[in-house]
Order: C-alpha cells, then sequence, then structure tokens
C-alpha cells in the first residue's frame, strides 16, 4: 500500500513541479559542455572494463540503488550495466555529492529534464542501459537518481575510488 500511494504522490508531485517548466523558454536536456567531469572521464567501449550491476528499485516507502557502494582502483575502467526494476522512471548520476546536490534543485525547476549524458542515464521502468566510465581521480563520488523527490527517498550510492 505504500508503494502505491508513494507512486501517486510522486506522480502528483511531478505533474505540479512541470507546469512552471512549460511556462517558458528552458532547458530540454542537460549537458556538460565543458567535458570535465568531477569523478573521471566516459570509458572507451573498445577497452576491457569490470562489469558491476546496478539495479534500481522501490520497496517499502523507499527508492535504492543495488549495490548502494562500488569500490574501484584509480584508473579502472568500469562498465556500468543498469536495470530499472522499479515501477517509475529512475536515473543514475554519476558525480560529487556536491554537484548532485546542485544539479538536483536544477531539476526541480526543470522536472522533465532528460539525461543521457556520459555521466548520466534516465531509465523508463523494466528497461537496461550502460554506461562505461574511467576512473582518473581518487576519492569519494556518488551516484543518485535527481528526479524530484527520489534522492530525498534514498536514491544515492557511492563510489570509492582508491
Amino acid at each position: 500500500m505504500q508503494l502505491k500511494q508513494l507512486a501517486l504522490i510522486s506522480i502528483a508531485a511531478t505533474a505540479l513541479l512541470a507546469a512552471p517548466a512549460y511556462a517558458g523558454e528552458g532547458p530540454a536536456g542537460h549537458h556538460h559542455h565543458d567535458d570535465s567531469f568531477s569523478a573521471g572521464e566516459p570509458g572507451n567501449a573498445k577497452k576491457p572494463a569490470r562489469v558491476v550491476q546496478v539495479t534500481m528499485s522501490e520497496t517499502d516507502g523507499k527508492m535504492l540503488f543495488t549495490p548502494a557502494k562500488v569500490e574501484v582502483k584509480k584508473g579502472e575502467q568500469v562498465k556500468f550495466i543498469l536495470r530499472n526494476n522499479g515501477e517509475l522512471d529512475h536515473e543514475f548520476i554519476l558525480a560529487t555529492t556536491a554537484e548532485n546536490l546542485k544539479h538536483a534543485e536544477a531539476m526541480k525547476k526543470n522536472p522533465d529534464m532528460e539525461h543521457d549524458d556520459p555521466n548520466g542515464k534516465r531509465l523508463a521502468p523494466k528497461k537496461t542501459n550502460e554506461m562505461i566510465w574511467k576512473f582518473t581521480k581518487k576519492g569519494e563520488f556518488e551516484y543518485s537518481c535527481l528526479i524530484p523527490g527520489h534522492r530525498e527517498a534514498g536514491m544515492t550510492g557511492t563510489v570509492v575510488v582508491k
């Protein structure tokens, strides 16, 4: 019952938040113009990569990624196999926590913003996609769903680069 209520609230909130987006010109999508990313760089599909499957779902009123934490070595290339097992759209956006929080605020103003960037993908329910990423910097990064309400419902994960 809670999941249905959460889904209905999410749909209603999206509809309410989407109305201002249609009031005037705004960004149709989000693009990185300077091609710089905090968590590394887009990977090369022709080179070997470790495969990490990340599942997106909703359960018991929470939204989550499985696994919630991934550890990689600096210089390692990872092929993320993204699978949305949920009933709602979800995103996988890889960046720093600060960048994702800032981006989440922009998403509240433009909730229909589509992501098909080197460091982010949006998936419809029951769909899969993949992202190849080379981790060139040490540190702690995150993957997050920036659709309004999803991050707040627990949809974040951590990448630790050693």
